[in-house]
């Protein structure tokens, strides 16, 4: 089907042959199913939906739905504080704001009738009441790609003093974002991230000229660290705990970035034959580093991409959509792609395991990395625990996005 100048495919097919899985570290491929002679056509691409039944879900009716209620709640208000009129997603996708006021009513009612935390069988009729399941695609294909996050904890210092002297900085006074859209409304929507010199927009200086004195003497440091190895773990998770030597502790978010492009320096240890493929993590990059601080300042100097904070006040990290995420139930998502703040239902793998996680989960947030149909990067919370989960997390899996019965409806009037 079209919809809205965009192309979205829409298809009343529910079954699908079995899918070929493949866990490739760094690298997710997956082979499309198989087709009846009389199928035979062009590769589909884009977007592609397919209606489904709660009964489709695998795992719908074991699930801990109470856990994903504080998530669900959280974007719902998020939702609501916008004009009835806004599109939600891509060229609307999850409908109207208006769409989303009865079901988001109705989950705040209940959130407020039941015991936090206390699974309740309201909620998943709830949930199916007022919404429909449906299988997302690539093209022909339903499974990718879906990492882990987690938020750092790091130990500083408000002030410069020995033992802490690796700056975290605020976003720069001279740091312009510039939206190609707000120009021309058939150029790129994409958004470019630069400084002005001699009246003209140039790129903003990569990770090592800004590691380098090119930030020095401006007074943007927030937070003096111990760690240069966890203040680029930082970077790349976006968000963290400061654990301060003054006692208490801090909270620091994203504030923006320098626009250049994200590299994978895992990818250059393997490449390298520093690390084995199959024993790479998170963890397994992070104690080469330490043990290498001469090699490692080159090898983190090639993520060009650098990212500038901000403090934050209450519960955290705080996601793309705004609003606070929340572990195991909180998911990063390609915004070309999907809504932020809809429910999702994903079925993958536990980290570096072949026992199956299946869970109502949110899309609250998005990252450099996080790109495609489906892609997801799970967020697992704060601290070493979530990294040791988030660390091993690759796995290929797939999702189901829940439309609110208005725009479902819809979507089968189309089709």
């Amino acid at each position: 089907m079209e919809l809205a100048g965009r192309a979205y495919r829409f298809d009343r097919r529910v079954g699908v042959g079995a899918l070929l899985l493949a866990l490739v570290l760094f690298l997710a491929a997956c082979e499309g199913p198989k087709k009846e002679p009389e199928e035979e056509e062009a590769a589909l691409e884009g977007l592609r939906l397919v209606p489904a039944e709660f009964k489709d879900l695998p795992g719908w009716e074991e699930d801990r739905l109470a856990e994903a209620l504080p998530a669900l709640n959280r974007s719902c208000q998020r939702l609501l504080t916008q004009p009835d009129e806004r599109p939600l997603g891509p060229d609307g996708l999850a409908g109207t704001v208006a769409d989303w006021r009865e079901p988001c009513g109705d989950l705040a009612s209940l959130a407020q009738a039941i015991p936090a935390g206390e699974d309740h069988p309201e909620l998943r009729q709830l949930l199916e009441a007022h919404f429909r399941p449906f299988a997302v695609y690539d093209g022909e294909r339903a499974e990718g790609l879906f990492t882990g996050y987690y938020e750092a904890e790091l130990q500083g210092s408000l002030s410069r003093k020995p033992g802490y002297e690796v700056p975290l900085y605020g976003r720069p006074a001279d740091l312009v974002e510039v939206d190609l859209r707000e120009f021309r409304a058939d150029l790129p929507a994409e958004r470019l991230v630069g400084r002005v010199q001699d009246g003209r927009l140039q790129p903003y200086p990569p990770r090592a000229v800004l590691e380098n004195g090119f930030l020095e003497g401006r007074g943007e440091e927030l937070i003096w660290v111990s760690d240069p190895v966890d203040a680029f773990f930082l970077h790349v998770q976006g968000s963290g705990v400061v654990r301060l030597d003054e006692g208490g502790e801090v909270r620091v978010g994203f504030a923006g970035s320098n626009g250049r492009a994200f590299y994978a320096i895992g990818r250059a240890l393997i490449e390298e034959g520093i690390l084995e493929r199959d024993k790479t993590s998170m963890q397994a990059i992070r104690d080469w580093l330490r043990a290498n601080p001469q090699r490692a300042q080159e090898l983190m100097h090639r993520n060009e991409r650098y990212i500038f904070f901000r403090l934050l006040d209450g519960p955290g990290p705080i996601g793309a959509q705004g609003v606070a995420l929340t572990a195991g139930r909180s998911l990063a998502v390609d915004p070309e792609h999907l809504p932020l703040g809809v429910p999702l239902w994903l079925e993958t793998f536990w980290p570096a395991s072949q026992e199956p996680l299946r869970r109502l989960m949110v899309a609250q947030d998005t990252g450099s990395a996080i790109k495609g149909v489906v892609r997801g990067d799970f967020f697992w919370g704060s601290g070493e625990a979530a990294l040791e989960q988030a660390g091993r997390m690759r796995q290929q899996g797939r999702y189901w996005l829940l439309l609110p019965l208005a725009v479902a409806d819809s979507y089968l009037a189309q089709s």
